[in-house]
């Protein structure tokens, strides 16, 4: 599973601003927000809500699980990971926002750091939940993410999730995903242009939120409108479900033609019989396969903080 989007809720807010000499907090929040505005990833919409007003950015250039770069009043302009970027002076403080769980943008100017933003992102309320329901039934879960160990974590912790996989680059991620394939079938959770290789490196690849990445919907197998990750569950129970009946289906279709062509050979039952058993037995077939597209869909209500704890499964 993608963290950010995907395990947390998608709505993170910037929380920190720290700036290098003269440059004030609006200046280092405006030039990042210049460029984040078109940027897909998640953490863009934060910053860009927090200055609603910047000026215009042209030439920008996006690299996927590093930042953003771009022309920003004749000056270059970059944004992006502390792993991508140097803190410079700051380094010491972004570990400590780091170690709060927030995921921290380093802003440089002309290749000099000039600020960095600190943004956070809560664990969605279901994860809990999910998490154990999935881990009962035998699901083993790895959290993938670029952001740093720090922050991963303390949001792994919360999930309930133990094998974390930290300061990954959308390479790195894809690299983990086939390692994993290697002990068996994996399926890869995300939504943004950074999960892109690891969808496709998956056996399956789940898209989640109509309003994720085009690059993250066109290399999932599935793609689910909301970003409910109860959804993952269910889905997974009516594939089961499904594989019973079409495994139903095959038996009674290899038992009737096992029952009836002795019949039919030995003269026990005339051609008319036979043909009138087997009509029968396709209509059952057929009623039986129509059940797959009868089953009932679970509401998902609303949950809130204090609902999202660990489900017991039994």
């Amino acid at each position: 599973m993608d963290k950010t989007g995907t395990l947390t809720r998608n709505q993170p807010t910037v929380t920190a601003i720290l700036t290098i000499d003269e440059v004030s907090e609006q200046d280092v929040l405006s030039w990042a927000a210049a460029l984040e505005r078109h940027s897909t990833h998640p953490l863009a919409a934060a910053i860009t809500a927090a200055a609603p007003t910047t000026p215009a950015a042209a030439d920008i250039t996006e690299t996927a699980g590093h930042g953003i770069t771009g022309r920003l009043d004749g000056a270059t302009v970059t944004v992006g990971s502390p792993r991508w970027l140097s803190p410079g002076p700051l380094a010491q403080d972004v570990q400590s926002m780091e170690g709060q769980g927030m995921t921290v943008v380093i802003v440089h100017r002309d290749g000099s750091p000039a600020g960095a933003i600190g943004v956070r992102d809560e664990l969605r309320p279901e994860v809990p939940a999910v998490v154990t329901t999935l881990t009962g039934q035998g699901i083993g879960l790895t959290m993938l993410t670029g952001d740093n160990t720090r922050t991963a974590q303390a949001i792994a912790a919360q999930a309930g999730i133990e094998d974390v996989r930290a300061e990954l680059r959308p390479e790195d991620k894809a690299a983990a995903v086939n390692q994993l394939s290697g002990a068996g079938p994996t399926a890869m959770i995300g939504d943004g242009i950074n999960d892109a290789p690891a969808l496709a490196a998956a056996d399956v690849g789940i898209a989640m939120g109509a309003s994720g990445s085009d690059a993250a919907i066109e290399s999932a197998d599935v793609a689910f409108t909301g970003h409910d990750l109860r959804l993952i569950p269910q889905a997974l129970a009516h594939a089961r479900r499904g594989r019973r009946i079409i495994n139903q289906n095959i038996v009674l279709s290899l038992l009737i033609i096992a029952v009836l062509v002795p019949l039919a050979i030995t003269g026990v039952l005339g051609l008319a019989a036979v043909v009138l058993v087997h009509e029968v037995a396709e209509v059952i077939v057929i009623l039986n396969g129509l059940r797959a597209a009868t089953g009932r869909r679970s509401t998902l209500e609303p949950l809130t903080d204090r609902q999202a704890q660990p489900a017991t499964v039994g």
